[in-house]
């Protein structure tokens, strides 16, 4: 294959897997009562989120100027200049970090309704495959650390994106762009647990399948996350992303049986 025949394949890819979530979203119309229990821990969750976010908008000048005090002998408009950009490398680390954990608490909340919604995808797209035999604790110690492992990394990145707000132009451009990619990635490693811990899949094989079609999983990922951040829409959304999760996972590992070794 020629290196323009993969250039062009890979826009082909990215709106594959935004189809995938389009799938997920048809399942509403196709299993509307196991969707509206997968809506429920969303919903419950993202009240709870929603008070948390309007506190922080609400105090977000005071916080800004809490993590800058070496401005607050500035003169105007340099300490008013700093603590805005400041407030907007918050608001991006925020965003990334409110998106994923909010996603990971709501699966946790949700798990049995969240399971099911995998469970319905997986036999209508061939059948579930072979459990993996270990014990509950095992399973749960693994799944926890995965989570740990997600955060951590969320939480660097969001630091990073805090630090690189106070850049001017690039802070207010380049920055959101760069969390929209990295938050989708996030939740694409994130929403697919359910089908790559049914194999007995680690983390770092799940990187790895996904990252052999990278551009679907940013294509699922990115637009979910953009989604996340319309208000009320997650509570839509949750139960259709794990859906799509499901078919962007087992499409994933069709590519990499196919790759050659």
């Amino acid at each position: 294959m020629t290196t323009v025949a993969r250039r062009a394949s890979a826009p082909r890819r990215f709106l594959a897997g935004v189809r995938y979530l389009g799938s997920g979203l048809r399942l509403w119309a196709r299993s509307p009562r196991l969707m509206l229990l997968g809506a429920i821990p969303a919903l419950i969750v993202g009240a709870l989120y929603a008070a948390a976010i309007v506190l922080f908008v609400l105090h977000l000048d005071a916080i800004a100027a809490a993590v800058t005090p070496f401005a607050s002998g500035w003169v105007e408009p340099w300490r008013s200049g700093v603590r805005i950009f400041a407030g907007a490398g918050l608001t991006g680390a925020v965003v990334l970090l409110a998106v994923f954990s909010f996603v990971a608490v709501t699966l946790a909340v949700g798990d049995v309704f969240y399971e099911r919604i995998w469970r319905t995808v997986e036999r209508q797209r061939g059948g579930e495959p072979p459990a993996v035999e270990e014990p509950f604790w095992r399973s749960a110690v693994r799944g926890i650390g995965i989570g740990l492992r997600l955060l951590a990394l969320t939480a660097t990145v969001g630091i990073l994106l805090f630090a690189c707000g106070f850049i001017p132009i690039v802070g207010q451009t380049v920055v959101p762009v760069i969390g929209a990619i990295v938050g989708g990635w996030l939740l694409s490693v994130e929403l697919t647990g359910y089908s790559f811990d049914a194999r007995g899949f680690t983390l770092r094989q799940r990187r790895r399948v996904l990252a052999g079609d990278r551009a679907a999983a940013l294509g699922f990922g990115v637009v979910t996350y953009l989604l996340f951040l319309v208000p009320f829409a997650a509570v839509i959304i949750m139960p259709a992303a794990v859906a799509g999760a499901t078919l962007l996972a087992r499409d994933a590992l069709v590519h990499a049986e196919s790759r050659p070794a």
